[in-house]
């Protein structure tokens, strides 16, 4: 029997997107949230699926040690943890509004992540059997998103604090991932004001999903996963191609600029550094067109 996956904010968009992709894949779902009524209609939805529903929250350290202390009670193998918790939207210019409202942002969307780690991490590591932990963050976290600044804050946040968790999970065994998606989600309820380039909530889930099979197979991984990543890359860990070579003849000694001094090209200079031609070869492999890239699920 595999491993269930436990989904924490199972009733939101993205959330129900996870659990249909763990359905998809056949395997075991607790589905963790604090709308009872949500979780009955999530099981309704998949009568022949195996989801155990709990009705819990992550808003700080005590619902923490609660969620945790309930699923040692059930004692079911869990393969990974899937956080898609957030707050309530809102848009408006940073500097239009209070500190407070800064500091509620943050209390709805990032500090309940951190709530969840502490509790949940120490719960994979003491299965010994490693797991996956992944994150699903939103747009604004590298770049600002014009009208939402209290949540690209937030996401920047998320972000860093994925970062150190990545690095500080490694001595409990366990692999935590960030899922960047720097789009909105597309929902049916919207559809006539969405672009078709947005991911939906199920693609999400797929690739969610997809981490933590990685992590399964003891892949190695990166901290940060963008969700629109390019067909140059082997799951999440980035690969290096060498830009094609020039199809014009090279420049002869009398043709070549007397005033500009000959640098040897350090693609194909035996003397050149090998870490110079890497460094050459990720900067031409972003700046060079990418026709491979992959499109958001349709």
């Amino acid at each position: 029997m595999k491993a269930a996956l436990l989904v924490l904010g199972a009733t939101g968009i993205v959330g129900r997107g996870v659990v249909q992709a763990a359905i998809e894949a056949k395997r075991p779902v607790i589905a963790v949230a604090r709308d009872r009524a949500g979780l009955e209609q999530l099981r309704s939805a998949h009568p022949d699926a195996d989801i155990t529903a709990l009705v819990g929250s992550v808003a700080n350290d005590a619902d923490g040690a609660t969620l945790a202390a309930a699923l040692r009670d059930i004692a079911r193998p869990i393969a990974g943890v899937v956080a898609a918790v957030a707050g309530p939207g809102g848009r408006g210019r940073l500097l239009d509004q209070p500190t407070d409202a800064l500091r509620c942002k943050l209390d709805a969307d990032l500090l309940p992540h951190l709530a969840a780690a502490r509790a949940l991490l120490p719960l994979l590591a003491d299965a010994g059997r490693g797991g996956s932990y992944v994150l699903i963050g939103g747009p604004g976290s590298e770049l600002p998103w014009a009208g939402y600044g209290l949540r690209s804050v937030a996401a920047a946040g998320l972000r860093m604090l994925a970062c150190v968790l990545h690095d500080e999970a490694r001595a409990m065994g366990i692999r935590v991932q960030l899922l960047s998606v720097d789009a909105p989600v597309r929902i049916e309820a919207q559809r006539a004001n969405a672009c078709p380039q947005w991911p939906t909530a199920s693609a999400i889930g797929r690739r969610v999903l997809a981490l933590v099979e990685r992590a399964a197979m003891g892949e190695p991984a990166h901290a940060i996963v963008h969700y629109a990543a390019t067909q140059r890359s082997k799951g999440d860990r980035l690969t290096l191609t060498q830009p094609e070579a020039s199809t014009l003849p090279p420049a002869t000694p009398s043709e070549a600029d007397p005033a500009t001094p000959h640098v040897p090209d350090i693609n194909t200079s035996p003397q050149a550094p090998r870490c110079q031609q890497v460094v050459r070869a990720l900067l031409d492999s972003l700046t060079l067109p990418n026709t491979n890239q992959e499109t958001f699920p349709r």
